[in-house]
């Protein structure tokens, strides 16, 4: 059994508070007249409540400190060595498709380094979370990336671009490289949970290019803590501001990176 410091339970509180409201929603998304403009709305509307939540319950908690979210950006604070960053809902678009699979997502920076993360998936009620240097749990449960050592016998998670989003002809390359030497890739949509599943051991690695740093920073401490790798795509450490990511365990991380050196 492990105990929360009191930093990651004013975050855990506040990422179940938003949820309340998003389980709300999202239970609404069954009688939702079925328009693109309607619907669109709907999330969008969703998206901006649960963010608001989270900018004022971290804000009460911890006056002062910077605050960067999906909906609203950049807000500096007072504090210039901490900053929040913040998706109040991560899979946005399973969510407007009552797929069940979604998340809110809270990291903190300090002095430019990812030091706690939670990632809370409030239709399973898993809360994962770290931080620094303390290891990585789910509940009270601790995780460690998985033990795979080689590609054929590895589950991977990746992104697929879409319509006006993302590098289709590069994703394609990567997509063969892996495919041919992997037991699977899964494509779930949402990179929050990708990571944390990645912590987990549930996925063996992840990869993904064109995300944003609310996408990213939680998940990063999450692997990071549970004993696993992180990198941006290429290898570097810029993994926040490339909005890139590769993530395993440190025998196929460089395995993962050899194949999309290859596709490049």
């Amino acid at each position: 059994m492990s105990t929360q410091s009191a930093l990651l339970k004013v975050m855990s509180d506040a990422a179940r508070k938003a949820a309340r409201g998003l389980n709300r929603d999202f239970g609404e998304l069954t009688e939702l007249q079925v328009s693109k403009k309607g619907a669109a709305d709907f999330v969008s509307a969703a998206d901006l409540r649960a963010e608001q939540v989270l900018f004022e319950a971290l804000g009460k908690a911890r006056p002062g400190y910077g605050f960067l979210g999906e909906e609203r950006g950049l807000v500096e604070g007072t504090d210039k060595t901490h900053t929040w960053i913040v998706d109040p809902l991560d899979g946005t678009t399973n969510f407007l498709h009552a797929i069940p699979h979604f998340a809110v997502n809270i990291a903190l920076q300090r002095e430019g380094a990812i030091v706690a993360a939670v990632t809370y998936n409030p239709i399973t009620n898993e809360l994962f979370w770290a931080e620094k240097g303390k290891g990585c749990f789910v509940n009270d449960k601790r995780l460690r990336v998985a033990a795979r050592q080689r590609l054929d016998e590895a589950v991977l998670a990746t992104g697929i671009p879409f319509l006006g989003h993302g590098q289709h002809a590069r994703f394609l390359k990567e997509l063969h490289q892996m495919t041919q030497r992997v037991a699977g890739v899964r494509r779930f949509g949402s990179a929050a949970l990708d990571l944390a599943f990645v912590a987990a051991g549930r996925f063996d690695g992840y990869w993904e290019r064109d995300l944003s740093p609310w996408d990213l920073a939680a998940g990063m401490l999450l692997v990071s803590e549970a004993g696993g790798k992180v990198t941006d795509a290429d290898g570097g450490e810029d993994v926040l501001a490339k909005g890139t990511v590769c993530a395993a365990n440190l025998d196929l991380h460089p395995l993962m990176l050899e194949r999309l050196r290859a596709a490049a």
